[in-house]
C-alpha cells in the first residue's frame, strides 16, 4: 500500500479538482468548437484557479446552510476560536507544540474560561469542543445513536487499533461488546491469582532497588506489572516484562550491569514499540484530517507495529489452532469456561485479524490506563504523607500486614476507593475523547438565557473530562486540590450525586468501560500489596531528567499546573514524561 500521505493527496486532488478540471476542459473545447480561439495557457490558468474557487464556493454554501438550519432549529452557532492565519493553520502548530511541550488543556484554556463550548475550526472543518457534563451526557448516553467514532477517526487509528472495540461503530462495535462482555463478570474478576503473582515479582524488584540505595521509576515498573497481568489475562501468555531490564535514574553514575537475556530484551522492545505506536496515532488525532501530510513517505506506525505483531501473531495463530484441534476431536459440543479473553473470543470467531484487533484494543485499556492511574496515586501518596498514613492504616486494619486481599476486603475499603477516584478526577487516564455527529442536533446552552447550540451533521465533537473534572462550578472552590474526602463527605452529595456525569474516568453510556470493575480490583489489589510492604513514598526530583520536570514558569501558574512536580504528557492515554521516580521506605519487619 502507498504511504498515507500519497493516498490522501490523491483522494484530495480527485475530490477538489475533478469537477473544476472537467468544467474547464469542457468549456475550452466548447469554445473552440464555437470558433472562439482560447489559448491553452488560459485554460490551464483557469483550471488552476478553479480548484480554490470551487473549494471556497463549497465552504460558503455549507456555512450559509448551517446558519439557515441553526435558525430553523431555534439555535445559535457555537462560538468560534479565531486564529491569526487563514484556515486557522496557526492553531495546528499551537496544538502540536502544546501536545509536545505544554500542559494538558492549555491550548484552549483561555477560550474555555469564556465559554465551556467552542468551535475549533481548522482548515474550515468544524470541531465543536465541550467540557459540559450535559453535553457529554448527550453524546455518550441520551443521544448515543447520533454520535459515532466516524470514518475520519477510524482512518487515523486503523493501522494500530484496526476494527477493535475502540475503533468501530455499528454492528462491528456491537459484536466486540457482545463477545467481550461475558469475560468481565464478577466471578472472573475476583480471581486475583494473576495480580498476586505479578505483584510479588514487582515488589521484590522494588525491594532490591531500594536496598541498593536506588530510587525506582514507578511508572515503568507498574507499566510492566500491568503489561504482564494484561497479557496473561488476555492470552494466557505473559510477556514477562518484569524480568526484563528495569531502568536506573540518569544520575546513577555506575548502575549495576543489566541482563543481556534475549527474552528480557524482547519484552523491552515490545513495550517500546507499543508505546511508539500509541504516540503516533495520538499525534494523528491532534493533527486532524490533515495528518497524512505528515506521513508522506512512510506510515509511522509500520515499524513499531511490525514488532507488536511479531509478538501477537504467533499467540493468535496458536490459539486458533488449539481451538480447531479441540473442536475436531470433541465428540459433543460442550460449553467450557474460557480461561483467557482470547479463548472467549474464539467461541465467536476464528478470524485472526478480528482476534488481534480486539485483544490489542483491550491490551491498551488494560495496560496504559491502569498504569497511569497507579502512577498518579503513588505520586499523590508521595506528596501527601497524611493521606498515605491514613490509607496504610486502612489497609492494615482491613487486611493486615501480610494476608492476600479479597474482593470483600476491597469493597469495604472506602478510603482506598476515594484515593483512587480523586487521583482519576485530577488526572483521568483518557483526558480527551472525540465523537462525530450523524444528524444535525442542538446542545443546551451553558447560559440558560441564551439559545441552544447548533451541532451540524458530520461534525467532530471533542470533549474533555480532564477539564470538566477541574471546573470549580462543578466541584467547588477546592476543585484543583487533592482531597480524597470529597468522595466521602458532604461534597459527594453536593456536587457529584446531583450531577453524576461530572465524573467520568471510565466513560459512560453504552460504551462505558467493560473492565471498570476489573481495573478497580487490579489497582486496589496492587495498592494494598504495596502498602503492606512499604510504609512511605517520597518523590526523588533529582532522578528526573530535565524534560521530566515542570518548566520553571509553570510554578507561577494557578491550580495543579503550578503545584505538581512532574510533567504530564498525552498519547492515547495520559502518562508522565520521564516516569515517576520515587524513594521508598520498607515497612518494619514486625508489621510486614
Amino acid at each position: 500500500m502507498p504511504p498515507p500521505g500519497v493516498s490522501f493527496l490523491g483522494r484530495l486532488a480527485l475530490r477538489v479538482l475533478s469537477l473544476p478540471i472537467a468544467l474547464a476542459v469542457g468549456g475550452h473545447y466548447a469554445l473552440v468548437r464555437s470558433g472562439v480561439n482560447v489559448p491553452v495557457w488560459a485554460t490551464m490558468l483557469l483550471t488552476l484557479a478553479s480548484g480554490p474557487l470551487y473549494l471556497t464556493f463549497r465552504i460558503l454554501r455549507r456555512d450559509a446552510h448551517q446558519r439557515r438550519e441553526a435558525a430553523a432549529m431555534g439555535a445559535r452557532l457555537a462560538p468560534r476560536v479565531h486564529g491569526k492565519r487563514p484556515g486557522n493553520v496557526d492553531l495546528i502548530s499551537m496544538m502540536m507544540h502544546n501536545q509536545r511541550h505544554g500542559y494538558p488543556g492549555d491550548a484552549f484554556q483561555g477560550y474555555f474560561d469564556q465559554s465551556p463550548v467552542c468551535n475549533v475550526r481548522i482548515l474550515w472543518i468544524d470541531a465543536i469542543f465541550t467540557n459540559c457534563p450535559e453535553h457529554i451526557k448527550q453524546i455518550l448516553a441520551a443521544d448515543f445513536t447520533n454520535y459515532v467514532k466516524g470514518e475520519r477517526f477510524q482512518y487515523g487509528m486503523d493501522s494500530v487499533l484496526g476494527s477493535g472495540v475502540f475503533n468501530s461503530d455499528g454492528e462491528m462495535w456491537k459484536f466486540h461488546r457482545a463477545v467481550t462482555r461475558p469475560f468481565f463478570t464478577r466471578d472472573k474478576i475476583e480471581h486475583f491469582d494473576i495480580f498476586d503473582r505479578h505483584a510479588d515479582t514487582a515488589i521484590a524488584l522494588m525491594k532490591e532497588r531500594i536496598r541498593g540505595g536506588f530510587s525506582v521509576d514507578f511508572q515503568d515498573l507498574i507499566g510492566r506489572f500491568t503489561m504482564d497481568s494484561a497479557t496473561e489475562f488476555l492470552f494466557g501468555t505473559c510477556v514477562e516484562s518484569l524480568k526484563a531490564n528495569v531502568p536506573y535514574a540518569h544520575n546513577v553514575a555506575f548502575p549495576p550491569p543489566q541482563s543481556r537475556d534475549a527474552a528480557a530484551q524482547t519484552a523491552n522492545t515490545f513495550i517500546g514499540a507499543f508505546n511508539q505506536s500509541m504516540q503516533v496515532i495520538a499525534e494523528r488525532e491532534h493533527l486532524g484530517h490533515i495528518w497524512p501530510l505528515y506521513e508522506i513517505f512512510t506510515d509511522k506506525t509500520a515499524a513499531p507495529m511490525k514488532i507488536v505483531n511479531a509478538f501477537l501473531d504467533p499467540v493468535i495463530h496458536a490459539a486458533v489452532e488449539r481451538k480447531r484441534i479441540a473442536d475436531a476431536i470433541a465428540t459433543e459440543k460442550r460449553e467450557v469456561e474460557a480461561e483467557t479473553l482470547l479463548d472467549e473470543l474464539l467461541n465467536s470467531t476464528s478470524n485472526p485479524k478480528v482476534l488481534k484487533d480486539e485483544t490489542l484494543n483491550i491490551l491498551l485499556a488494560g495496560r496504559d490506563t491502569t498504569m497511569h492511574v497507579m502512577t498518579i496515586v503513588i505520586y499523590f501518596l508521595s506528596m501527601y504523607s497524611d493521606v498515605c498514613t491514613r490509607l496504610r492504616s486502612e489497609v492494615l486494619e482491613h487486611v493486615g500486614p501480610t494476608r492476600r486481599p479479597t474482593y470483600e476486603d476491597i469493597k469495604d475499603m472506602k478510603y482506598l476507593r476515594a484515593v483512587i477516584n480523586e487521583s482519576m478526577r485530577l488526572y483521568p487516564p483518557v483526558p480527551f475523547n472525540i465523537r462525530e455527529s450523524i444528524n444535525a442536533t442542538t446542545w443546551s446552552s451553558p447560559d440558560p438565557d441564551d439559545k441552544p447550540i447548533y451541532i451540524p451533521a458530520g461534525c467532530k465533537v471533542p470533549y474533555s473530562v480532564f477539564l470538566m473534572h477541574r471546573r470549580k462550578d462543578l466541584w467547588g472552590p477546592d476543585a484543583e486540590e487533592f482531597s480524597p474526602d470529597r468522595f466521602l463527605d458532604e461534597r459527594l452529595k453536593k456536587y457529584l450525586l446531583n450531577n453524576s456525569f461530572a465524573f467520568l474516568p471510565f466513560n459512560a453510556g453504552p460504551r462505558i468501560c467493560l473492565g471498570q470493575q476489573f481495573a478497580y480490583n487490579e489497582m486496589s489489589f496492587m495498592l494494598i500489596r504495596l502498602l503492606q510492604a512499604f510504609s512511605s513514598f517520597t518523590l526523588d526530583e533529582d532522578a528526573f531528567l530535565p524534560e521530566g520536570r515542570p518548566p520553571a514558569e509553570w510554578a507561577r501558574a494557578p491550580g495543579r499546573k503550578g503545584i505538581d512536580r512532574f510533567r504530564p504528557k498525552l498519547h492515547v492515554t495520559m502518562y508522565t514524561a520521564d516516569g515517576m521516580w520515587i524513594k521508598i521506605k520498607e515497612a518494619a519487619t514486625a508489621e510486614a
